[in-house]
């Protein structure tokens, strides 16, 4: 199994011996960049935190560790969050 089918249907953030979704929680599919494929649990988010998007710390992104990925709902479809972008 290599790294992106090992990681699709996980939950970001979640323990790796608990990776799955949770009944009565709200997940964004994350879409392109490092974090492809994983979901983000936004029930505790309000609307415009969710309009905002995300910025989620991955070292799997273009600088590594310490750096982050930003996402952000796609228009039309707030079930999805697409790649912004890398940062530091």
């Amino acid at each position: 199994m290599d790294e992106v089918e090992f990681m699709r249907g996980r939950v970001y953030g979640a323990d790796h011996d608990d990776p799955g979704p949770r009944a009565g929680r709200v997940y964004a599919h994350l879409v392109g960049g490092p974090l492809d494929g994983l979901l983000l649990d936004v029930t505790d988010l309000t609307e415009g935190e969710r309009g905002r998007g995300v910025s989620l710390a991955t070292a799997l992104g273009r600088y590594g560790a310490g750096g982050r990925s930003a996402y952000g709902p796609r228009p039309g479809d707030p079930r999805r969050f697409d790649w912004r972008g890398d940062m530091p």
